[in-house]
């Protein structure tokens, strides 16, 4: 089944470009997923696991990075939308 997700990434920090962005990055490095970012949001789609895993996956990197001073806030459509 093909996922639909959007994204949007509050760190709960002064400084929080480079939180968000690194966040970005990872998603676009992940095989089986595409990314499309805007002003507000990121939306990844691709089949059910991949997305899930790029999802879990990078939250948890950042994490590591960043510390867990992080919200993250998914929406996710069980089907394929026009992320374009």
């Amino acid at each position: 089944m093909t996922l639909t997700a959007e994204l949007s990434l509050y760190p709960l920090d002064e400084d929080y470009i480079p939180v968000i962005q690194s966040l970005i990055d990872d998603l676009n490095t992940r095989d089986g997923i595409r990314v499309v970012t805007n002003a507000m949001s990121t939306q990844i789609q691709g089949e059910h696991q991949a997305v899930m895993s790029a999802v879990g996956d990078t939250l948890l990197a950042s994490a590591a990075l960043y510390g867990p001073r992080q919200v993250l806030v998914c929406k996710f459509i069980p089907m394929a939308l026009d992320i374009s």
